[in-house]
């Protein structure tokens, strides 16, 4: 099966870091083109992919445990930075944050709330059980329309950059072997079944419907 025949979301909680990891293999930038090709895990016309959040609000780690950084989902990446920047640049860029963000607003302009996602999708990949939960959650919520089905997993993914990186490997070989599926809904347990083998991260995985 193309890749081009399926929609795909990647959702973490805030659209900032795993999400976006994810995004931009997933649908290669400049950045990441040569190491996509080496691994050989995307093609170069990239995958039909967006990427979410599931949160109330933005958060990024601050200068203290309790002094964290929040925004609202309709702020833009380019905002975020600058801010940062403003409050600390030596700090944001010593973290990782400013190039994250940096990063980020090369992709797109601003992170996404799932829950307010116009676009219908037949693959969700979340990165953490909670964010797995609210996806769940939110489509129990509301009156399927058209009965479309998708499939909803979930792969554990800690939230700091060389984790999302790894992430983004993961993610990208699963949805590659799901995108060569001939059935993908007949199919779909034993693939799922030797994947979790394969790379020894336990899958959630649920079909739900629009």
């Amino acid at each position: 099966m193309p890749s081009s025949t399926l929609n795909i979301a990647v959702v973490c909680s805030s659209n900032m870091n795993r999400s976006m990891e994810a995004h931009a293999f997933l649908r290669p930038s400049k950045i990441h083109m040569e190491l996509v090709e080496l691994i050989h895990c995307c093609s170069k016309k990239g995958f039909r992919v967006k990427s979410y959040g599931t949160g109330d609000k933005v958060k990024l780690p601050g200068t203290a445990i309790d002094r964290p950084n929040v925004y609202d989902f309709n702020c833009t990446y380019e905002e975020i930075y600058q801010d940062l920047f403003i409050k600390d640049a030596s700090f944001y860029t010593q973290n990782g944050l400013l190039h994250m963000l940096d990063r980020n607003r090369r992709i797109k302009t601003r992170p996404e709330r799932f829950q307010a996602a116009k676009e219908k999708f037949d693959i969700v990949v979340t990165c953490e059980e909670r964010v797995y939960d609210q996806v769940v959650e939110f489509f129990e919520s509301r009156t399927p329309e058209d009965s479309a089905s998708v499939h909803v997993i979930n792969i554990d993914i800690q939230d700091n950059h060389e984790e999302a990186t790894i992430g983004a490997f993961l993610i990208c070989e699963l949805v590659t072997m799901m995108c060569k599926s001939e059935d993908l809904d007949n199919e779909i347990d034993e693939l799922l079944h030797n994947y979790e083998a394969k790379c020894n991260r336990a899958l959630l995985h649920c079909v739900l419907f629009y």
